[in-house]
């Protein structure tokens, strides 16, 4: 484990309280940013979020044997590969 070096130069009792306040400092910021910069996030927490995906588009969905049919048959004309040695 690499990471228990870093008590070798710094006392846990000063690391560990700083990690945990950078990661939850880290984590406020990223929340922050997704409130104040989309429209879906401050959406979801006043409780439109139910009413944002009802109104979304259908989705066609289209077999894989319209797009490409001949997807499985291999090409006649096309030489095999030799194996590697």
């Amino acid at each position: 484990m690499n990471e228990g070096r870093l008590f070798l130069y710094v006392s846990p009792k000063v690391a560990l309280p700083f990690l945990f306040l950078v990661m939850m400092v880290t984590s406020l910021l990223v929340h922050t940013s997704l409130l104040y910069n989309t429209t879906w996030f401050s959406a979801f927490w006043e409780g439109s979020a139910s009413t944002a995906a009802a109104q979304a588009p259908a989705v066609e969905v289209v077999p894989a044997a319209e797009i490409a049919p001949d997807a499985e048959a291999p090409a006649a004309d096309a030489p095999e590969a030799a194996p590697a040695q």
